[in-house]
């Protein structure tokens, strides 16, 4: 087979073929919680922590699926395997989960009942596109925040990861007018930072990581990873409330994701953070996490032809 596969309710099918009907409540309410796993040399990193978090989102939404979270890992590598045949050696993927409540035979928007459904499941993967974020690890990321807000914890909980992203695209539209590359940060309510789109962010003052608190945030397995390594290289980590203020005088800044791990991010609303420049910290860290996964991971980003 020259095409990846696809794994859709209840196998594997060519990716050509995956469909989605049009009555699916991801579509027709952006009813959609999601997951994503990249791999390191074609292995699939963490992907326990993803599934893990993909049931605990189902159960808050109180979706049952058919697949015990083993089964769920059990067909994630299984995808990974077979899609990964189809890469170069220096290539890897991401991997995408994705779970919704099903079809509404019954269909009338949110004003009409649904009838009987069964959860819509769907394993996907594409290859990393690493010449996306080159300029990151040149430049550095520049941060914008719009006037749009993160949505307050009291209406969708952020701990729950979900595809329900409008807010995020008008958001983008905004930070995009100020800077074609700039990354969306928002703020909430109250004016303090939460989170990026697709990363979390975090800043550094003397030798400590700072990070929004649970409460504002969904809390990232690469996230997680940097707590991980902090006391191994000299840093202390924290959670707590901040502001653009504390952005701005900050040492460093960070985002943490899945695709690329980590990047410096140098501005926010055009005001260099620290040097404006990558910082050394930033350096420590991107060196220990390369020696966790065992390969290092600016270098692959920076050589390959994706």
């Amino acid at each position: 087979m020259n095409e990846p596969v696809v794994y859709l309710n209840t196998g594997f099918l060519p990716a050509s073929q995956a469909k989605l009907n049009i009555y699916d409540l991801g579509i027709v309410l952006g009813a959609t919680l999601t997951e994503m796993t990249r791999t390191f040399r074609h292995q699939p990193y963490r992907a326990m922590d993803h599934v893990k978090r993909l049931y605990r989102s189902l159960k808050y939404a109180g979706i049952a699926l058919p697949l015990s979270p083993e089964e769920m890992l059990e067909k994630t590598n299984e995808l990974a395997e077979t899609n990964c045949k189809l890469l170069r050696p220096d290539e890897d993927l991401g991997i995408v989960h994705f779970v919704t409540p099903g079809e509404n035979a019954l269909y009338a928007g949110s004003a009409g009942a649904a009838g009987p459904m069964t959860p819509t499941i769907c394993i996907h993967s594409f290859p990393l596109r690493f010449s996306m974020w080159r300029h990151l690890f040149t430049e550095g990321a520049h941060v914008v925040t719009p006037s749009i807000r993160h949505i307050p914890p009291q209406c969708v909980e952020p701990k729950m990861k979900n595809r329900s992203r409008l807010h995020w695209f008008l958001a983008d539209k905004q930070s995009q007018a100020v800077d074609p590359r700039a990354i969306t940060l928002l703020l909430d309510l109250d004016g303090n930072v939460t989170e990026c789109a697709g990363s979390n962010f975090v800043i550094i003052k003397d030798s400590t990581i700072i990070t929004p608190t649970t409460r504002n945030i969904l809390w990232g397995v690469s996230l997680q990873t940097v707590k991980e390594l902090a006391a191994g290289i000299g840093m202390q980590f924290i959670e707590k409330d901040f502001q653009p203020y504390d952005v701005i005088n900050a040492d460093e800044a960070w985002l943490t994701t899945t695709p690329y791990c980590l990047a410096p991010c140098t501005k926010i609303n055009n005001i260099p953070i620290g040097t404006g420049k990558p910082g050394l910290w930033f350096n420590t860290m991107q060196a220990a996490w390369s020696e966790r996964v065992g390969m290092d991971i600016e270098t692959q980003l920076m050589r390959s032809a994706l």
